[in-house]
């Protein structure tokens, strides 16, 4: 079985150092092929933060991949240790092969115990983490998700997101619905992208799982994003990147430069994930 764990260090295989106006960047790319023909390709960006807190693995095994991104919150190393914590978790819980023939029950072991990992080595610190994992396998896409950190399905030219998020703007779409905020006081929350949900604190126990899994035909990208990414660059950029000839590992690279392009005196940590299904 593949496993592919991603945790960026400043001296990481593959490091490259980008220097724009002022500030100092990290971009850390990879990409492959698996024996099971699933194409991938990662990147990540430091942004102008001093930590980067994102992190993310692949695993590969029956016929299938597990991807997993995480995206960290807290203060000092905090949002590092929980989002590496919640990558090493997935990564060796779906390291077991019966993992890919269940995949809801391992999804929501796996975000269970990287709550738990995450409380007990931060032993009261403040540390936090979104997380997305999705599993491709005989054409069928699942997942789960907790926080913010986005999953989408590129295909006929279009990215369509397939998760909804754990954000106050999302909370209040679904209370307006169901008649238990008014009109007024849910639009005055829809600017408010704070997220309310995340592995990392007591009492949890919100994870948002697929329905049915979604059906692939062959040749769509699977996209894993922290909100660095899709707040960096448009939603359009993204899809036009998406349209192009290359590698999953270039479209990776291309969209986190985009982010670094467009830099501003705050610019979060930004990770992607892409998988071509064969």
């Amino acid at each position: 079985m593949g496993m592919d764990i991603y945790v960026p260090t400043m001296w990481a295989l593959g490091v490259m150092a980008l220097c724009l106006t002022a500030y100092r960047f990290l971009v850390i790319g990879r990409q492959g092929k698996g024996h099971a023909g699933y194409e991938t390709g990662t990147c990540a960006t430091i942004g102008s933060r001093e930590i980067q807190e994102d992190a993310y693995g692949t695993v590969e095994g029956e016929g299938g991949i597990m991807a997993v991104l995480a995206d960290g919150m807290g203060s000092g190393y905090g949002g590092r240790i929980a989002s590496r914590t919640a990558v090493e978790v997935f990564v060796d819980m779906f390291r077991d092969s019966n993992a890919f023939y269940n995949p809801q029950y391992y999804f929501r072991r796996a975000f269970h115990a990287a709550n738990r990992s995450i409380l007990e080595r931060l032993n009261g610190e403040r540390g936090s983490a979104s997380v997305a994992a999705v599993m491709v396998k005989s054409r069928k896409l699942y997942y789960a998700s907790v926080g913010n950190v986005k999953t989408a399905v590129y295909r006929n030219g279009e990215l369509v997101p397939v998760t909804s998020g754990h954000t106050v703007s999302v909370l209040a779409r679904q209370k307006y619905i169901e008649g238990k905020l008014t009109r007024q006081a849910a639009v005055s929350l829809l600017e408010q992208h704070r997220t309310y949900n995340y592995v990392g604190q007591d009492g949890f126990r919100d994870i948002e799982f697929f329905d049915v899994p979604v059906t692939l035909y062959g040749g769509e990208y699977v996209v894993l994003l922290s909100d660095g990414m899709y707040e960096g660059v448009s939603w359009r950029e993204i899809e036009e990147c998406l349209a192009k000839r290359g590698s999953c590992g270039e479209k990776a690279l291309e969209l986190t430069e985009l982010v670094n392009a467009k830099i501003s005196e705050d610019v979060d940590n930004a990770s992607i994930v892409i998988i071509r299904v064969p």
